[in-house]
């Protein structure tokens, strides 16, 4: 058996099945979306079984993507847990063969509150099918399992099918990364979209020496600071230059040495800075990135010293 042809196999099938989907949409989405986007309820999303698994990840999606929904297993909603569905609310409802018994049994009971159904079935007149408000075809004509049997092709369809309305909702209400950010703040990109270099800035007891410093003055100040550099500014408290350990060991490996000489004979003249503490430190660690820098410098209108983020601080607040 070859395993890698098998694999390509499965992806191809399930791909196709994809490709079938995308070319025979005949549903008027506009319609249904506005439904959603104008409901004052939730979106929630129902199933069994595989479907229910499915539909587990569609609900979480939506959730994440601006629209409030939940998943809700029939079996429960049978046993008090239809109380969970409010007048305002919109129902998914997932089974691919259209008649899976603990989804039918809810389904008199949403009628009965007038309740909308969205569908997601392989046969429009299934008993789901009739039952639906609004029906997205999930039908394949080959599942990926080598029996045609087992839940592959489809599956991955009505999860296709669940991202198609996710997105479409994300565009009606014009999502932003910002939003999806908001959903998410303890995941990397609330880090990236949120995290200002304001909120890592060291600001206090820094590393700060003037012009007219002897370089041996200068290494104790650095070694106090901890930062592995100094920060050196003139007569009116403007950044000039800056001693990193790398300028030191590359001014030892000088054969004129003086560890009395003036600090600006080894220091980084002008070196890089910015003058917006409100950037976002996902920008910061692009500049300290470009530049292939471990400090970069924060100053203010004036050029005078605000703080320092190094590059240590992105890391440790997990900035990628």
């Amino acid at each position: 058996m070859n395993y890698k042809e098998l694999a390509k196999e499965v992806l191809l099938t399930e791909a196709k099945e994809l490709e079938l989907a995308a070319e025979n949409l005949d549903f008027d989405f506009e319609k249904l979306v506005d439904l959603i986007v104008n409901s004052k309820g939730k979106l929630i999303v129902t199933g069994v079984g595989k479907s229910g698994l499915v539909g587990s990840k569609i609900a979480a999606t939506l959730a994440s993507t601006g629209t409030s929904s939940f998943f809700l297993h029939p079996t429960e909603a049978m046993h008090g847990d239809l109380g969970m569905i409010g007048k305002d609310d919109i129902v998914l409802g997932i089974s691919y063969s259209g008649e899976s018994e603990e989804l039918i049994q809810i389904l008199p009971h949403l009628k009965r509150f007038d309740i909308p159904l969205i569908a997601m079935a392989k046969n429009k007149n299934s008993t789901l099918g009739k039952y639906a408000d609004f029906f997205l075809n999930i039908n394949v004509t080959k599942e990926a399992c080598p029996l045609d049997t087992a839940p592959t092709s489809s599956t991955t369809l009505t999860m296709a099918m669940g991202d198609v309305l996710a997105v479409c909702l994300m565009k009606k209400r014009d999502f932003k990364k910002e939003d999806f950010a908001s959903f998410h703040p303890g995941g990397s990109l609330g880090k990236k979209l949120f995290i200002k270099v304001d909120d890592l800035l060291r600001k206090d007891t820094l590393p700060v020496v003037s012009r007219e410093t002897k370089l041996k003055d200068a290494i104790v100040t650095m070694s106090e600071g901890r930062i592995g550099s100094v920060i050196i500014i003139d007569e009116n408290e403007k950044v000039i230059a800056l001693l990193s350990d790398g300028d030191l060991r590359r001014a030892l490996m000088n054969k004129d040495f003086s560890i009395d000489c003036a600090i600006e004979k080894v220091a980084t003249m002008n070196p890089k800075v910015i003058n917006d503490k409100n950037i976002l430190a996902s920008d910061a660690l692009q500049i300290i990135e470009d530049y292939k820098i471990q400090l970069l410098i924060v100053v203010d209108d004036e050029e005078k010293l605000v703080g320092v983020l190094h590059i240590h601080d992105l890391i440790e607040a997990g900035i990628k």
